[in-house]
């Protein structure tokens, strides 16, 4: 039975804070150390912070976020990472690199950019076109970065008929009202369509008018739910897989023999050997944890709290004046104090 140990670094960047997220991230590095974790994953653009937007015009962002990038990699010995990044080639990518014992072995670059509501991607990056997997200790993994995940099809069909067993998806998902559910939904039928592992780290924070939930968690090549961190809270949820379970489930569904080639010519799967370093195959078992969700209530009342305080915090300021409004004749203003 081949395992592969999984950590999903649910971490609170801030935009253009370089050296506040470097010490994050190198942190969560140490700690997935710690628990003998073989592959940790990062929220999407964790360098720089998410969304980063119109800072992406000045030159110094983009190479102070690829300063971050070289620090992490030069730390990241006996262990596999996968990085949110912004990559400066011909043009700019929303990238997430694949980092294993202090070597960068490949690059992904977001395929669908979301241009709706909060969403402007379309301004800053220009989309990719590979469905990389990528082979670590005999097992396969596709990576893929938020939105790239939420339509069916490529890349994770593509990477999933290329051999890939375990999907990593990076994300900075911002939360609304029951989202949580309504992404476990989807996830579990990305999961189960393509007989794959599907983990997926979100960030949590708030930043500007976004406040990201986190509740990161892992699926089972059937759908089930296996692993979830806990909403608006910092955490890294590791977790066991036994990479067999996706091979078994696929021989029992005979969807994926009548499947055609992708449609789209230019959407190709190549196959990269990151690292031969046999997976440890005897650690003591992680027990998994399922977060328990939150009731609507609790869930409103977390994200008001976590989007109020780290509003003031990442600004610096010590003090806020909230105002409500109930309409003309009439109106609430509440003072809130913080330490600085």
């Amino acid at each position: 039975m081949r395992k592969i140990r999984i950590g999903l670094a649910q971490i609170n960047c801030t935009v253009g804070d370089f050296d506040g997220n470097t010490r994050k991230i190198l942190a969560a590095v140490d700690e997935a150390r710690s628990f003998g974790v073989d592959l940790l994953a990062f929220p999407e653009l964790a360098t720089c912070g998410y969304p980063p937007e119109d800072l992406l015009f000045k030159p110094r962002f983009i190479e102070e976020n690829l300063r971050v990038l070289d620090e992490v990699i030069r730390n990241t010995q006996g262990i596999t990472v996968v990085l949110g990044f912004v990559d400066a080639k011909e043009d700019l990518y929303n990238a997430a690199a694949v980092i294993d014992d202090g070597k960068l072995a490949g690059v992904y670059h977001k395929i669908w950019l979301p241009n709706y509501g909060v969403f402007d991607e379309h301004r800053y990056f220009r989309g990719g076109s590979e469905c990389p997997v990528y082979v670590i200790g005999g097992v396969g993994i596709g990576v893929n970065i938020c939105e790239d995940i939420w339509y069916p099809g490529e890349p994770t069909r593509a990477q999933a008929r290329g051999g890939a067993q375990v999907i990593i998806n990076i994300n900075g998902s911002p939360y609304h009202r029951g989202k949580r559910r309504f992404r476990e939904h989807m996830l579990a039928t990305r999961a189960s369509d393509y007989a794959v592992f599907v983990s997926y780290t979100n960030q949590v924070g708030g930043q500007d008018e976004l406040v990201f939930d986190g509740a990161s968690m892992v699926l089972s090549p059937s759908g089930e739910l296996l692993a979830e961190a806990a909403s608006f809270e910092e955490e890294l949820l590791v977790c066991d897989l036994n990479v067999e379970e996706a091979f078994e489930t696929r021989l029992h569904d005979p969807r994926r023999r009548k499947e055609k080639a992708p449609s789209n010519p230019a959407v190709s799967a190549p196959r990269i050997e990151v690292s031969e370093r046999p997976l440890v195959e005897e650690k003591p078992p992680v027990e998994r944890r399922c977060a328990p969700p939150l009731e609507d209530e609790a869930e409103v009342y977390g994200a008001l709290v976590l989007g109020t305080r780290d509003y003031m915090h990442k600004n610096g300021f010590q003090k806020a004046v909230i105002g409500l409004s109930g309409g003309i004749d009439s109106s609430l203003t509440a003072a809130v104090a913080v330490d600085a």
